[in-house]
């Protein structure tokens, strides 16, 4: 008994380094961030006279906020869609062992390599809609060229379209992601269950319909938790890409809270930005731990 004590010890020793240094910048930032949000420090010099909640009430009122809200509603909603459309339909593509299905998987994944920074100046080139002086540019060129000019958009300099110019891109990055996971999944169910489905006369669809994609329910949950997590603290490939946008159209709470900080100096403002986009997340990702753990206890 006094080993197995002394065993536990050295194991608490070994990760004790590692669970201060997580609770230090982690939890302990965290905790001053909301202390920070609760004061008057919106200015250079710090001011941490306690004022409450008075923060979000009033950044609720502040029509960049509300936006910006909604603008990350569209964003999460369209992105997660696409992402595990386009995957789902890629992995049932490439899960039909066609030739060359190796090299199909390297390219559908390539795009998961690059940063955001890097797909957002590639698509702000892409989506760039030229001007009167220039003429089209990028794909509006494309559409010219091959006689679809009524194709051509404003993208995201148009505020009809906005963030779902932004969606464009972060799916182009991400649906190959999504794509590994489904894969993954596919790959992991029992063939002899897509056999006895056809034996009882299930056509192929019926078989993905009522065989394959309800074992694959545990693969989508993943997919959103992760995509909804991207989504909601999205800010390098809108910097990148577009920035504010024509009438906020195409920014986001985490560009708003860069914005109020480090260029405003309103750091209660931003802190309280940042503990609304800390909840948005944990609204999203606790259930989905707390689901996790008891089906493993089970």
């Amino acid at each position: 008994m006094g080993k197995l004590n002394q065993d536990k010890l050295y194991a608490f020793l070994f990760v004790l380094p590692s669970i201060i240094v997580i609770f230090t910048f982690i939890y302990l930032f965290i905790g001053w961030t909301g202390y920070i949000s609760m004061t008057k420090w919106n200015n250079v010099m710090p001011n941490l006279k306690f004022v409450g909640f008075r923060n979000y009430s009033r950044l609720f009122q502040i029509e960049r906020f509300q936006i910006d809200l909604h603008n990350t509603l569209v964003f999460t909603t369209l992105f997660i869609l696409a992402c595990i459309t386009i995957g789902l339909g890629l992995a049932i593509l490439l899960d039909q062992r066609i030739k060359g299905e190796s090299i199909f998987r390297s390219i559908f994944l390539f795009p998961m390599s690059l940063s955001f920074i890097v797909t957002g100046v590639v698509w702000r080139w892409i989506l760039n809609p030229g001007s009167a002086q220039l003429g089209s540019v990028g794909i509006n060129q494309l559409f010219d060229k091959i006689g679809l000019g009524f194709l051509k958009s404003g993208w995201y300099t148009d505020p009809d379209i906005g963030i779902k110019a932004v969606v464009i891109a972060a799916v182009w990055q991400l649906s190959g992601y999504t794509m590994a996971m489904y894969l993954a999944g596919l790959r992991g169910i029992p063939y002899e269950l897509r056999e006895a489905a056809q034996v009882d006369g299930a056509t192929p669809t019926q078989v993905y319909r009522y065989v394959i994609l309800p074992l694959l329910k545990p693969i989508t949950i993943g997919a959103i938790i992760i995509l909804g997590h991207i989504s909601l603290k999205i800010f390098d490939l809108v910097a990148a890409m577009t920035g504010p946008g024509i009438g906020f159209s195409t920014d986001v709470p985490a560009y708003f809270m860069y914005d109020t900080t480090f260029r405003g100096n309103k750091f209660a403002q931003g802190a309280s930005i940042a503990i609304i986009m800390l909840i948005m997340v944990g609204v999203l990702v606790i259930p989905y731990l707390i689901f996790s753990a008891k089906r493993e206890e089970a």
